[in-house]
């Protein structure tokens, strides 16, 4: 399986990193082209490369982590995904200011999947900042906690494997009108928690 990540920020670079160590094979794009992305690439090492957006669109699993007034950018033109699973890193915020933006009542991740059509969407990777999420999750002895929400239980078991190869504990907090809205930053009880899981 390779990952397609959408989105060469703090997150998406993060992500790229945690699967370099555990050898997941990845196309890591930017809206820049891969070009700009060689240093970045030469640095994570492993099997990450760079490509194009539609190289990592067309992948098994497709991370998407950009500015949320970039999305309809970042996955506009794209084909149909025809039921492939995209985890959706997105949070409703910009920086720098950070200001929450108003989604009219909805849920963020069904903003999101207006944008990715076909998708099986699953929400995770969000909640922790990038710092935490590039770290070696075995911590305090224990692992690192992330969390994941969705409709598609398939989806999240597929979701929840990738997070377990990562060597963090996946812990699925069920539909995302409860697990997603509680993840969600800004407003969700759960962001930004460092928190482990001990064995």
């Amino acid at each position: 399986m390779t990952i397609g990540i959408i989105g060469a920020g703090a997150i998406g670079a993060a992500f790229a990193r945690r699967l370099a160590r555990a050898n997941v094979p990845a196309i890591l794009s930017n809206s820049r082209g891969p070009d700009s992305l060689a240093d970045l690439v030469a640095d994570i090492g492993g099997p990450v490369r760079a490509g194009t957006r539609d190289e990592a669109a067309a992948q098994d699993v497709v991370f998407v982590a950009v500015n949320w007034s970039k999305l309809p950018t970042a996955l506009g033109g794209l084909p149909d995904f025809g039921g492939r699973i995209v985890i959706d890193a997105n949070n409703p915020i910009e920086p720098p200011t950070f200001v929450p933006i108003d989604l009219n009542g909805r849920l963020s991740t069904e903003v999101f999947a207006d944008y990715a059509p076909g998708a099986r969407v699953v929400k995770a990777f969000n909640h922790l900042p990038a710092q935490l999420l590039a770290e070696d999750p075995d911590a305090a002895g224990g692992r690192r906690v992330l969390f994941l929400a969705g409709s598609d239980t398939p989806a999240k078991t597929e979701v929840a494997a990738l997070i377990d190869k990562l060597g963090f504990f996946g812990v699925d907090l069920g539909l995302l009108a409860g697990g997603g809205q509680a993840i969600n930053i800004p407003g969700g009880a759960l962001p930004i928690l460092n928190l482990i899981r001990l064995d």
